[in-house]
């Protein structure tokens, strides 16, 4: 399982889909902080005259909600496409060893495109008028554990999209629009009011609901197994894609 991790690793930086990942995202999130004025968006961290990192926690999301499905669209339709996924099921590993070593060389993707913006909490800290008091750890912390689950979350749901479609773009749009339903999809449910007194257990069982509990700081094991389950179960859904091509 490790060589399928490094290669699926090797795989995404040679074909500067590692890179061109890290880049936009650092790019974009660092253009709305430090660069585009408050004014047209209101997350320009020098005006905004608070001592915290918030609009990065506020941006990243959407910003995965596309970054992570280019990255993953590839996992098995580039494997569908060039004939090597009949090889791949051939190898020594169980289907879910293969979809975990894909899962964790995304998920490690999504890590990495994240240290970088420590630069921004580092930053900030120095900029504040009282350094005793400085920027929120607690809750700067929380935020930085809810968007690694966050991730993780669209990582699975991506590479389920990538197994269930023999074309990338497709691969893409699926992905794109199972995290997009994810992340906001029951909170416009619970919303409209369809499920009466129910309304607040539908609006749970979305990635917004338990991200925005974590950005608070408080690590509640509920949000946790609720991210984890996520990720199972997309995870065990493309072992039983992989699985059906064996029948």
């Amino acid at each position: 399982m490790l060589t399928l991790y490094i290669k699926e690793i090797r795989s995404f930086l040679s074909s500067f889909i590692g890179y061109v990942a890290i880049g936009v995202f650092i790019t974009l999130i660092g253009s709305f902080m430090w660069l585009i004025p408050s004014e047209s968006t209101g997350t320009n961290v020098l005006e905004n005259g608070f001592a915290n990192i918030d609009p990065l926690f506020i941006l990243a999301p959407w910003v995965y909600l596309f970054l992570i499905p280019a990255i993953t669209m590839r996992t098995f339709s580039e494997e569908k496409k060039t004939g090597t996924i009949e090889l791949l099921l051939t190898r020594p590993l169980s289907d879910m060893q293969i979809v975990f070593a894909k899962y964790l060389a995304g998920f490690t993707l999504v890590m990495v495109s994240l240290l970088p913006t420590l630069i921004y909490y580092y930053s900030v800290s120095k900029l504040a008028a009282d350094h005793r008091v400085g920027i929120d750890t607690g809750g700067m912390w929380g935020s930085y554990i809810g968007l690694l689950f966050l991730g993780a979350g669209f990582v699975s749901i991506g590479i389920f999209a990538s197994a269930i479609a023999e074309n990338q773009v497709i691969a893409f749009i699926i992905a794109l629009l199972l995290c997009f339903f994810a992340y906001t999809g029951f909170e416009y449910i619970a919303i409209s009011g369809i499920f009466g007194k129910y309304d607040a257990l539908v609006k749970s069982l979305g990635i917004n609901h338990h991200y925005i509990s974590m950005s608070r700081g408080v690590i509640d094991t509920r949000d946790m197994l609720y991210f984890l389950s996520l990720i199972a179960l997309f995870n065990i859904s493309t072992k039983l894609v992989l699985q059906s091509r064996k029948w």
